[in-house]
């Protein structure tokens, strides 16, 4: 019985260490596509000029320094919209204009002049990577303690040192650093 639980606590430990590097991926993977899709927005996106209606400040909870969040107002096609902007990088201040460039078939959809999207994009994901990561540190020393290293490596034996006999010693050599015949 032994061995059977002892292979379910190893396929556990297997599972969460999959599932941990998975969530931890995800935020990178994200990151990328993110990237990306900035990219493509400004190659075929409607430029357009959005202002900065207001910003907001809140002081975030578990986090140590303030979150402030830009709000812009913006027309495409004849329509204004109003969206929000988080200050990662770049905080613009009240009633400066903004080059943008708008996806034609989401309005409320843009990149900025220094490359933020709109919206709080990745949140959810950080939050899982973050998870990823405790998993991660749970889960990795239990599946190691599984690996049978002395099996695979055997611990090698202390090569055994000769003693030379002195006569009248029992089998005891000093060894110094200094020779015996320098002292005056």
């Amino acid at each position: 019985m032994q061995r059977r639980s002892s292979a379910w606590a190893t396929l556990g430990s297997v599972l969460l260490v999959v599932a941990g590097g998975a969530l931890l991926w995800l935020p990178f993977h994200t990151q990328y596509a993110l990237d990306d899709w900035q990219t493509q927005l400004r190659a075929t996106g409607v430029p357009a000029r959005a202002v900065v209606q207001d910003q907001v400040t809140k002081s975030g909870g578990n986090r140590t320094s303030p979150s402030t969040t830009m709000y812009f107002r913006y027309e495409v096609a004849g329509r204004t919209y109003e969206q929000e902007v988080g200050c990662v990088e770049v905080c613009r201040s009240i009633g400066e204009e903004v080059p943008i460039w708008v996806n034609p078939a989401d309005p409320g959809d843009f990149v900025t002049d220094f490359d933020q999207l709109s919206g709080h994009r990745g949140r959810i994901q950080g939050g899982l990577g973050v998870a990823g990561f405790v998993i991660l540190v749970v889960a990795v020393p239990p599946l190691l303690s599984r690996i049978p290293f002395q099996r695979w490596f055997p611990p090698r034996k202390p090569r055994r040192r000769s003693i030379a006999p002195v006569p009248g010693g029992a089998g005891f050599t000093i060894r110094s650093k200094h020779k015996q015949g320098s002292r005056k």
